[in-house]
């Protein structure tokens, strides 16, 4: 910077401090702050202002419990909007209450937004609203409430009260916060929780498809004890209770990719009798401190941390220097014994977490391997897949195909059932009523594409990894279906075969 852009850039600061400081003088003549002044009296003003942070996706929430109060008929209150330009930051009622600092603002309509209170339902929440509440009891008195900013630097979403003695102001807050508690729109839902690009907390109520028992595809050994630890305990809770036994628990499904962690914990929390459902995943377990007061408040619930390994060793949330693995396990120790929580943990390295599972025993009761499946397991797979397909295809086809797939994961089974489907259409069309039949040859074919050494990058996509397969190598002599479609010159065939361009 040379002398003379340093000395430009002297002046324009100076005039920038005296713009503020001539604002500062004027915030008197501003029509928020008059008409916050208007309303409580010079003597309450004198009152300490007193403000509760609430997680950012409480907002809802919050607003369902401010409707609430607001009907009381011992009060009346009148709602203003409050807006500022975006690049003077936030403010707080104490700058609104005392006209000290305060940027720019104005009255205007109460700004809403739309936010998901359950599937296909939304409630419009105030971003920046101004209550003027005159109660017969307390007197006039005046509320703030601030949405949640995290593009800067203010992530919570603050509810503030000015004009009461403290210890009124807290009772207030308290009447608040019991009818948030008791109208919790997440209660006895599924809810997932996840930050956008800007750091804000967006909430989604899934619909997920029904999964039943016959669905998941595990020995039956594996998933009596998975259903043991989740639905059992929950099914016998009061006696446990009784017995004195702890209702917390920790169960981790690890395995390889594709195996179907997911699939059964769908199947778990679709069975646990009257449980609220909390999703987290990725860089949301962050908010895992958060959603553990949020669960023992719906008590009971189930906490589902998927992918934990992802987040082993980050040491990119909050202060200090702990892996927010470690943060995770202390949240879930802080939850007490006898809450009725299940903490349902997923992995693809179980590797990662030994060490911190270890370094604090206890959070996690019972781990349990998902693996790849077995021959018995890969013919089930295929039934469960095959449903709603009209399949007329041979014992010695599947049991080919079974013999064939060895090594592979549910992900895997799926893919190539639809990929059968594709080769029907491809080879026969679909039939006169709109159906398609899937046979031999195209199984064979769909099986022999997913096989092919091309396809290496799309076997590890579904979790397989070539050397672990036991059944057909990498490089395999196609099927005789598949040797009969080329001799034929289906064109489809061929275009699937390596060098070629994909045809899918």
């Amino acid at each position: 910077m040379s002398e003379d852009e340093a000395r430009e850039f002297a002046r324009s600061f100076r005039r920038f401090l005296e713009a503020m400081h001539e604002l500062g003088e004027r915030s008197e003549g501003n029509e928020v702050v008059r008409r916050v002044q208007a309303h409580v009296e010079e003597a309450a003003r004198r009152h300490s202002v007193v403000s509760r942070a609430f997680a950012p996706f409480e907002q809802v929430n919050v607003q369902v419990a401010l409707d609430r109060w607001c009907e009381h008929p011992d009060r009346s209150v009148t709602v203003e909007g409050v807006t500022n330009p975006p690049h003077y930051g936030t403010f707080s009622l104490q700058q609104l209450l005392h006209g000290e600092g305060l940027p720019p603002t104005r009255l205007t309509a109460p700004e809403l937004v739309d936010l998901p209170s359950g599937p296909a339902r939304t409630i419009a929440c105030l971003r920046n609203g101004l209550f003027l509440v005159d109660d017969r009891v307390r007197g006039r008195y005046a509320m703030f409430v601030r949405a949640p900013a995290p593009n800067q630097g203010d992530p919570s979403l603050q509810l503030e009260l000015a004009g009461l003695p403290t210890a009124q102001a807290q009772e207030v807050l308290r009447e608040l916060d019991e009818l948030r508690s008791r109208h919790n729109v997440y209660r006895g839902q599924t809810v997932e929780l996840s930050p956008d690009v800007h750091g804000a907390v967006t909430v989604v109520f899934p619909v997920l498809p029904r999964t039943e028992r016959a669905d998941v595809v595990l020995p039956e050994a594996v998933l009596a004890r998975i259903e043991r630890h989740a639905i059992g305990i929950a099914a016998r809770r009061d006696a446990l209770r009784a017995a004195g036994r702890h209702l917390k628990r920790g169960l981790l499904l690890y395995g390889p990719p594709g195996t179907g962690k997911t699939h059964t914990t769908r199947y778990l929390v679709q069975h646990l009798p009257g449980a609220t459902v909390l999703l987290l995943s990725g860089r949301s377990l962050h908010l895992i401190g958060a959603v553990t007061a949020l669960a023992r408040e719906l008590q009971p619930a189930a906490i589902v941390l998927e992918d934990v390994d992802l987040v082993a060793e980050d040491r990119g949330f909050g202060p200090g220097s702990s892996p927010v693995l470690f943060e995770l396990l202390d949240a879930m120790d802080g939850a007490a014994a006898d809450a009725d929580l299940l903490f349902l943990l997923t992995t693809n390295r179980a590797d990662l977490l030994e060490e911190a599972l270890a370094a604090r025993p206890g959070r996690v009761d019972v781990a349990v391997e998902i693996g790849l499946p077995d021959a018995d397991a890969r013919r089930r797979l295929l039934e469960v897949y095959a449903r709603g397909l009209r399949l007329e295809v041979s014992a010695g086809a599947v049991d080919d195909v079974v013999e064939r797939m060895g090594g592979v994961t549910a992900s895997f089974v799926k893919e190539l059932l639809r990929r059968a489907v594709l080769e029907a259409l491809e080879s026969h069309g679909a039939a006169p009523d709109g159906g398609v039949v899937v046979r031999d040859a195209d199984l064979a074919r769909a099986l022999d594409d997913l096989l092919d050494s091309a396809q290496g990058v799309t076997r590890a996509l579904l979790g397989v990894r070539d050397t672990a397969v036991d059944g057909p190598p990498a490089v395999h002599e196609p099927h005789p279906h598949t040797r009969a479609a080329y001799a034929s010159g289906l064109s489809f065939v061929a275009e699937a075969r390596p060098g070629a361009q994909p045809w899918r």
